[in-house]
């Protein structure tokens, strides 16, 4: 359930959206001082304490003492979900904005941006029983059948879920076969209007320079004992927060499934991918005015502009 904020006029959140290693975490730290505001996260793998390497989530010395919230905010023990992102968001943001007008919200998880922003759709209660079986299914048979079941029972959402992510082709069945209806049919159709302006900024790079960067990132991790994380994390390697790049290639290696050199090559692989179909999903809003991250001069004018043409209205 979407909680309403008061009515704060000139207030702004500026959100920074893009694919994974584009730069978001240095720009945003750079906006947060240049604002003397505050960072929320909208990164739906970084509010667990015990992922930290495989998130790229950036320590104490990079956060150069701006306030992260939403960062190390819960334990993989926990289920945190779109619906509890939206409501502390919301609630932090109504807090910062006691004292600052501006706030930074940054993140590359597309839904989680989108349930900020417009609110979540309304679903009904599910069946668990229906989603494990869905899981297991997958688990056993792979993505395919699922996705062929999908196309039978809500042919319209089929056409625009990212066909790649097993949670939200699982998330979709389940809700069709738990209600006899389309998942699609309960969609929100009208936006919620938020108390507050959205600037939104878009990060991207040429893609020979982001895949390079995704491919020293993932050097680094592993470097910094990405695989050693995840045998701590065996025991949650169901959770939906694991159940994506970054983990499941090095599951599948810890299980024998192939060698060290073939993980490595999928991990990269992988998440060039992931980055692929974040940009995918964000270029379909037109609101978004897209950079190059190193265009500080240029992202900063255009944040301004849009403050004061805001204010005049």
């Amino acid at each position: 359930m979407t909680l309403p904020l008061p009515q704060i006029p000139d207030k702004f959140v500026v959100l920074v959206v893009g694919p994974t290693a584009v730069g978001k975490t240095d720009l945003c730290i750079r906006l947060a001082k240049e604002f003397a505001t505050e960072i929320i996260s909208a990164d739906s793998r970084q509010f667990f304490q015990e992922m930290t390497i495989g998130t790229a989530k950036p320590s104490i010395e990079e956060r150069q003492g701006i306030v992260h919230h939403l960062i190390d905010s819960h334990s993989i023990t926990q289920s945190y979900h779109a619906a509890a992102f939206e409501k502390d968001a919301l609630a932090i943001a109504e807090e910062i904005f006691r004292k600052k007008d501006v706030v930074i919200l940054t993140g590359g998880s597309g839904l989680y941006i989108k349930t900020f922003c417009e609110g979540l759709d309304e679903i009904p209660d599910t069946d668990p029983a229906i989603r494990e079986a869905l899981t297991t299914q997958y688990q056993q048979d792979g993505l395919e059948p699922l996705l062929t079941q999908l196309d039978t029972l809500d042919p319209l959402y089929a056409q625009q879920v990212d066909r790649a992510n097993p949670q939200r082709v699982i998330r979709a069945l389940e809700v069709s076969l738990s209600t006899g209806q389309p998942y699609s049919s309960f969609r929100k159709q009208n936006k919620i209007i938020r108390p507050f302006h959205l600037v939104k900024i878009g990060l991207t790079r040429n893609r020979e320079e982001l895949y390079n960067r995704i491919d020293a990132r993932m050097d680094a991790m592993l470097a910094n004992g990405l695989v050693e994380e995840a045998k701590h994390l065996l025991p949650y390697k169901e959770h939906n927060a694991l159940q994506t790049v970054g983990y499941t290639e090095v599951f599948d290696y810890l299980a024998g499934t192939y060698d060290y050199a073939e993980m490595v090559r999928l991990l990269k692989r992988n998440s060039r991918r992931y980055a692929k179909r974040q940009l995918t999903w964000f270029s379909k809003d037109p609101q978004i005015h897209w950079f190059h991250p190193e265009a500080y001069i240029q992202i900063v004018a255009y944040i301004r502009s849009q403050l004061e043409q805001t204010k005049h209205r």
